[in-house]
């Protein structure tokens, strides 16, 4: 019986022997390249690939396999992309991949990865990338802790950084994209995760998705991208704990929202932005403990926006607090701080004794005649809106908030 049992062990040490062992790459090892090593692996092997510069280009991994980089370079040379991985169970982690090659006939990337399940690319350093991720019909992913550097000048011949497509249950932590089209991108993509992202000076969006749902972006950083931020065509969206700064120009804003329902935006900062957020068309959201800091406008509303709950924000040092294009009011504003607001409180419970009307005379101008922007800070101005103030007539009187604070909410 021992003898049988210790049989039973060697057999089993030796099957999993055969079925997972460690590769050495590194131009003195027998491996002197990446794609010899994986063709002579095995599943579930691990390959560990020495420092160097390698020459490759369109590595397909067909297998479960985990490739680890030790300070190893993957030079493209403009021939293609690195990674193309067909399999579950694949862990790429510890390179530095550069120079992929642009096309716009075939999905090119750093790292392309189609129908796979239970995936990690992490720690990786990418440079000038078309695409640096590109993920399809994958599921149970984790994209972390990787810096993608890109060179794009205009938007018609560049890629996107971390670009998702028809996935689910992806997890985006801690990455830092910069000067890529857009830096991360959805489409199709439901209960995932971006949080801990660093997504700067993108030619379009720092984040971009659409027919999304089911999504939560947390404690990300979304600043001077050529348009901010955008949310589009989504359901069932949480918001909170970002950073949007320094989005400016003509076309810029913070955070669009466009065809958003039944979600939450809550504990964002929104500075320096030519809009803080822009909602078009989006009902039954709710801003919450958000700070609007030194923006053009805050707060722009346009049409088919209902059922919105606007309590607890800052509205700090902004050009306009809020743009409502609407007839009709279907939105609540609740004890929210202005800093514009010159009421009192003599009952001090916090809450000032006299209304706030958001909108102003002049915000109502320049929405119909942009180029009077030029007297933002003129004594015209100054006076059109006080006397406004005193007697309304132009702005809308549904718009109010009825119980504003008297102090920043911290």
């Amino acid at each position: 019986m021992i003898r049988i049992i210790f049989f039973v062990f060697l057999l089993t040490y030796l099957y999993s022997e055969s079925i997972s062992k460690e590769m050495l790459v590194c131009k003195e090892c027998i491996h002197k390249s990446i794609k010899d090593a994986i063709s002579l692996s095995n599943p579930y092997d691990t390959i560990i690939v020495q420092e160097g510069i390698y020459d490759e280009f369109e590595i397909n991994i067909n297998y479960p396999i985990y490739l680890f980089g030790n300070k190893a370079t993957i030079d493209a040379n403009l021939n293609g992309g690195i990674f193309n991985i067909y399999s579950d169970n694949v862990s790429i982690s510890g390179f530095t991949l550069i120079n992929i090659k642009e096309s716009f006939k075939k999905d090119i990337a750093a790292i392309y990865v189609f129908n796979v399940n239970n995936f990690s690319l992490e720690n990786l350093t990418i440079r000038n990338p078309f695409f640096a991720f590109l993920i399809q019909k994958s599921s149970r992913g984790y994209i972390r802790n990787n810096i993608i550097i890109g060179n794009a000048e205009n938007q018609y011949n560049s890629a996107n950084g971390i670009h998702i497509w028809h996935s689910n249950n992806i997890e985006v932590i801690n990455n830092k994209i910069s000067n890529m089209r857009d830096g991360i991108y959805f489409e199709f993509v439901k209960n995932s995760t971006i949080r801990s992202n660093n997504s700067t000076n993108n030619l379009r969006y720092g984040l971009h998705f659409m027919f999304s749902d089911n999504n939560e972006y947390d404690g990300n950083t979304f600043e001077r991208n050529g348009a901010g931020v955008a949310v589009m065509f989504s359901k069932k969206i949480i918001m909170k704990n970002n950073y949007f700064l320094n989005n400016w120009g003509s076309s810029s804003y913070g955070l669009l929202l466009k065809e958003i329902y039944d979600s939450e935006i809550r504990n964002n900062l929104f500075d320096n932005n030519t809009i803080g957020i822009n909602i078009e068309g989006s009902t039954r959201i709710n801003y919450y403990k958000n700070t609007f800091l030194s923006n053009g406008w805050a707060v722009k509303v346009l049409g088919g926006c209902y059922n919105n709950l606007f309590m607890n924000n800052n509205f700090i040092s902004n050009s306009f607090d809020l743009s409502y294009n609407g007839s009709e009011n279907d939105n609540l504003f609740k004890n929210n701080y202005w800093s514009k607001y010159s009421g009192y409180d003599l009952d001090t419970d916090g809450i000032g004794d006299v209304p706030f009307h958001p909108v102003k005379l002049f915000s109502f101008v320049v929405d119909r005649s942009p180029e009077s922007i030029i007297l933002l800070r003129s004594l015209f101005v100054e006076m059109i809106n006080f006397s406004e103030n005193v007697s309304p007539i132009f702005t809308p009187t549904y718009l109010v908030d009825k119980e504003p604070l008297i102090k920043i909410i911290k």
